[in-house]
This record gives structure tokens, C-alpha cells and sequence, in this order.
């Protein structure tokens, strides 16, 4: 530093370890302000100038782009002119908005690493077929088709309270951190729900018909309770029967249909369930998205339905035999 107290350019760049080119870009676009000139036209900067600098090269290093590093300064030169009252709000909203960036390009990131295993491990004659699948799957991954998979499923105008807790539960998120066999799932349950239906098959069961718009909220609401119930039941391994979960499986039909639970109902209910369309590969797919990485098959609305369908069977046959 010179007997004035003030730093050239070359000096300021030296101590704070970045070069003149550097000094000079902040400094044209303000966020370094130069204290004076000397009698050469030459910049000279201040004592403040060189914990500004060091700052600045701080925030860049963490990814933060120039208009939030100008946020910063600013808020930082206010709170100075205030004799330093407040934090960092600035700062604190830039960090977080670089973690939640960060965030998804790790999950992008890990998301293409499993995708490029799963190439690398499987035998050659499928690996055509893998990259037919994988590339059909946007990057990063979405659920929007699976959403409009199950728009189309559900009841029409049915309320969006009822069908948006429906979709969190019937549509799985992509895992974090996903094995490559998770990847395939993912992938082949995509390839599912853009598969074209065929002449044959219904777009939705019965008892949506049955239920109607405002009966369908009534009975997904009671559904949900009744696949959490069975959920317990899958985890423990007990085989299907009777019992709470039963029971309010067959209530959330009963109070969409405002009908008595009887046995004659039971019986009926159980008839039409074993009629109406299945999607059983969908189910089983999802629960290879969502289990972790060698555990156990985590239930799905779909395994639930299963159980409480087989206890409805296994009821009605008891009382009719």
C-alpha cells in the first residue's frame, strides 16, 4: 500500500490473488468502486477495496451469479450506513436459492449415473430396448405423464381437493439417489402410461359410475384410510382377512353409494371389483421405484386394494358357504 493508504490496481489484484483483468471487470461494472485516479489516469482504490474484493471472489466461488452478488454488496453497504444492524437476508436468500439449484443437479446427476449403469451392466441383446426405454424419459425425470394417466382414470369432474391427495399417492416421485434396476422401473411405468389403450379395454371401473363427482371424493377419501390400514397388514406379512382395514375399505364405498353395509352389499361390492379393469403391472412397477435399494416391497395403493379385495373375497365366501 503506498504512503497515500491507497492500492493500485496491480497491488490490489496481487493481495487478493486474482489477476487485473479481474479487478478491472468488477470495478467497470461497479461493484468495486475505485477511489481515485492517479495523475496518470491510472485506478487506485481504497483500504476497504481489498476485503470487498476478497468477498466478492468468495460469493463467486459459491456459484452465485452477478446480480445476486450486487444484492449482497448493496445490502451489506446499507447495513454499514446503519451502523450494522440486521443480517444478511440477501445473502441467506442467494445461498438458498444456489442449494436448491444444486440440489437438482445432483439429482439430475445421479438420476443419468444409474441410467448409464443400467446400460453398462445389462447383456447386449437388451440393451437396444433399454435405450429405447430410457430415452423416451424426459431429463430430468417428470411424473406428468403418470398425472395425466391418472387423470384420465379418475372419476370426470372430480373435485381437485380429493384427486390432487389421490395423485400424491398414486404417482411416485423419482428416488434420489436411484439403483439402476429403480431407473428401469421408472422407465418402463413411463412406456406404460403412454401406451395407447386398445378397443377392449375401460378407461375407469364401475364404481366411479356408480359413485359420481361428488360420491368420488367421499370414496377416495375413505380409500386412503383403508390402503394406509391394509399398508400395516402388507408390512407385517399377515395374509388378507377381516378387520378394521376391511371394514373401512367397504365403508368408503358405502357412504359413496349411501347405501347400508350388509351382506348382501358385501357380496355385491366384491362381484363388481373382480370385474373392473386392473392395472396390476402399474402397481408393480411403482413398488420397484419405491422401495429402497434391498428392502422389503413397500406397499402400494395398488397392493392394498389387492389384500382388501381378497379379504372382501374370503368374507363373502365364508358367509355364502
Amino acid at each position: 500500500m503506498s504512503h497515500d493508504g491507497l492500492r493500485s490496481i496491480g497491488e490490489l489484484a496481487e493481495q487478493a490473488g486474482v489477476t487485473v483483468k479481474t479487478v478491472r471487470f468488477y470495478s467497470d461494472g461497479g461493484l468495486l468502486p475505485q477511489a481515485s485516479r492517479s495523475a496518470g489516469g491510472h485506478r487506485r482504490y481504497g483500504p476497504d477495496a481489498l476485503g470487498r474484493l476478497r468477498l466478492i471472489r468468495s460469493l463467486r466461488a459459491l456459484g452465485l451469479p452477478l446480480p445476486e452478488v450486487r444484492r449482497v454488496l448493496d445490502e451489506e453497504d446499507a447495513e454499514d450506513a446503519e451502523a450494522g444492524a440486521g443480517a444478511g437476508g440477501a445473502l441467506e436468500d442467494a445461498v438458498a436459492g444456489q442449494l436448491r439449484g444444486l440440489g437438482s443437479q445432483l439429482k439430475a446427476l445421479r438420476w443419468r449415473e444409474a441410467a448409464l449403469r443400467l446400460v453398462q451392466e445389462c447383456p447386449p441383446g437388451e440393451r437396444a430396448e433399454r435405450l429405447r426405454l430410457l430415452g423416451a424419459v424426459p431429463g430430468p425425470p417428470s411424473t406428468a405423464p403418470l398425472a395425466r394417466f391418472w387423470r384420465g382414470w379418475l372419476p370426470p369432474r372430480m373435485p381437485a381437493g380429493p384427486a390432487a391427495a389421490f395423485l400424491e399417492v398414486a404417482v411416485p416421485q423419482p428416488p434420489q439417489d436411484p439403483a439402476p434396476a429403480q431407473v428401469l422401473a421408472f422407465a418402463r411405468l413411463n412406456a406404460l402410461v403412454r401406451r395407447p389403450c386398445t378397443g377392449g379395454e375401460r378407461p375407469q371401473p364401475v364404481a366411479h359410475a356408480i359413485a359420481g363427482a361428488g360420491g368420488s371424493a367421499v370414496l377416495y377419501a375413505g380409500l386412503a384410510e383403508a390402503y394406509e390400514l391394509a399398508g400395516a397388514q402388507l408390512r407385517a406379512e399377515r395374509e388378507p382377512g377381516p378387520g378394521e382395514a376391511l371394514d373401512g375399505f367397504v365403508a368408503a364405498y358405502v357412504s359413496a353409494y349411501g347405501a347400508r353395509d350388509t351382506p348382501d352389499f358385501r357380496r355385491v361390492l366384491a362381484g363388481q371389483l373382480a370385474a373392473d379393469p386392473r392395472i396390476d403391472r402399474y402397481w408393480e412397477l411403482v413398488a420397484e421405484v419405491i422401495t429402497p435399494r434391498g428392502g422389503p416391497a413397500e406397499p402400494t395403493p395398488g397392493s392394498a386394494h389387492d389384500w382388501l379385495c381378497a379379504a372382501l373375497d374370503g368374507q363373502t365366501a365364508a358367509v355364502t358357504a
